[in-house]
């Protein structure tokens, strides 16, 4: 991390070069963010000045450690790494302790390494939970039991950590990334999806960007510990 991006305002984004982290860069560059995307995959690379991306495991602490000590101030952190697991691996211990490793394991310890960065500039964070965290999926008890999780970590750390810090959550509904490509390509399950979204078509990864964008800015200076569905309704309905 340079000089040169501790001088402008500063957006950590986990998971911030694929899917809707990528997305969720994106926005912040245009909204005049220096973006430090961390992540072990990558889709593409944004040719833009004020992005870096690093590759970086959300589990490894020391790397988390190290990450902290580079940063004095933070305006904005993300936590959009997440994992799922599919085929029956989240019924196995394996394979249900990777995903809570990243999904809640990841977001708490970025949170807690980076706090006091984010209470030197009066940063925020934006979690991500998901229609999961309130519904159960029969296919992928890891990861609903992990995005539960991290909604009421972000309502606890909303609470803790109010007047420093403020904490919130995106809960993106079916939105066209490669994590829900399978359900949106099987007509079995596709047709039903649909059917109940009042929004009446998928979502895209910008909408859920935006969110993001909006819970990070001044405008949502009073706004904290809450969780904002970004599913065209579907959790509505």
């Amino acid at each position: 991390m340079t000089q040169s991006t501790t001088d402008h305002r500063l957006a950590i984004v986990t998971g911030g070069a694929t899917g809707l982290g990528l997305a969720c860069s994106r926005q912040l560059l245009e909204d005049g963010f220096h973006v430090l995307s961390l992540g072990v995959d990558a889709e593409e690379e944004i040719d833009h000045p004020a992005y870096t991306h690093r590759r970086f495991d959300v589990t490894d602490a020391a790397a988390i450690a190290a990450l902290a000590r580079e940063a004095p101030g933070l305006d904005a952190l993300v936590n959009a790494a997440g994992i799922i697991q599919h085929e029956g691996r989240e019924f196995t211990q394996d394979g249900f302790d990777k995903v809570m490793a990243v999904n809640l394991g990841g977001t708490q310890r970025l949170c807690f390494a980076l706090k006091e960065a984010l209470a030197a500039r009066g940063g925020a964070v934006v979690n991500f939970a998901s229609m999961w965290s309130v519904f159960g999926s029969p296919r992928n008890p890891a990861y609903s039991a992990s995005k539960g999780a991290v909604l009421q970590l972000t309502r606890a750390l909303a609470h803790g950590w109010g007047g420093q810090v403020r904490v919130n959550a995106v809960a993106p509904g079916w939105i066209r990334t490669r994590m829900s490509q399978a359900a949106m390509n099987d007509p079995e399950r596709a047709g039903p999806i649909l059917k109940r979204i009042p929004a009446g078509d998928w979502g895209e990864p910008a909408d859920v960007a935006a969110a993001v964008s909006f819970l990070v800015s001044p405008a949502a200076r009073y706004i904290t510990g809450v969780m904002l569905p970004v599913d065209g309704g579907y959790s509505i309905a």
